[in-house]
């Protein structure tokens, strides 16, 4: 059975589960990734308090095949944004289960932003780029590595 070479963020780890090796990238991807995931969060949070308070803020793009009530993307985006800081909150405290979950509310959220490209095309685009950068960096820490803090 392998032993961790190291107890902090980073430097590299050696997983419990195996002898495959954490490389510091890997651990610095995945605290980047929660501090993205916390800003992602805080981003839709405010993108969905101005849907809310100020509907008539976004433009809607005419003649696009999935039209939504502005008002309600507020709601979808208020609810995303604060699921995705609790869950960058956790990750960053080594949380296993939190990263299953961020990972999930990082896809829900690059579904919701691709669904709300008419609406901000440029913000949308960028927020699934952030989007996926969170899946990958998440997905390509070590399996057990986060848990053993």
């Amino acid at each position: 059975m392998a032993q961790r070479t190291s107890t902090d963020f980073g430097r590299a780890q050696v997983d419990r589960g195996g002898d495959r090796e954490v490389s510091g990238w890997a651990v610095s991807g995945a605290i980047f990734a929660s501090v993205i995931m916390i800003i992602t969060g805080v981003f839709h949070v405010i993108s969905g308090l101005t849907a809310i308070i100020k509907d008539k803020f976004f433009v809607v793009t005419p003649n696009y095949l999935l039209t939504f009530d502005v008002s309600g993307w507020g709601w979808i985006h208020l609810v995303i944004g604060a699921l995705l800081v609790l869950a960058g909150i956790f990750v960053l405290r080594g949380n296993l289960l939190a990263r299953a979950v961020g990972i999930t509310m990082a896809a829900i959220s690059a579904i919701a932003n691709f669904l709300f490209i008419p609406y901000y095309p440029f913000w949308a685009l960028l927020m699934i780029g952030l989007d996926v950068f969170v899946i990958w960096a998440l997905a390509s820490y070590g399996r057990r590595a986060a848990s053993t803090y």
